[in-house]
């Protein structure tokens, strides 16, 4: 059996993004509820202020 040199070697695919292990708390999603309160309050001031442009 011959070695094929048409694709990736072991570090090529060892090193692409989609291989690679996931960084602990990168993609965290969960927050305060003093930031989601701060969240919601901005976002009510910005309905007000669109209603009242209309």
């Amino acid at each position: 059996m011959t070695n094929s040199q048409n694709g990736p070697t072991k570090a090529e695919v060892q090193s692409t993004e989609l291989n690679k292990l996931p960084v602990p708390g990168e993609n965290d999603t969960e927050f305060s509820a003093e930031e989601a309160a701060e969240a919601f309050q901005q976002n009510g001031n910005a309905e007000l202020e669109s209603e009242n442009e209309e």
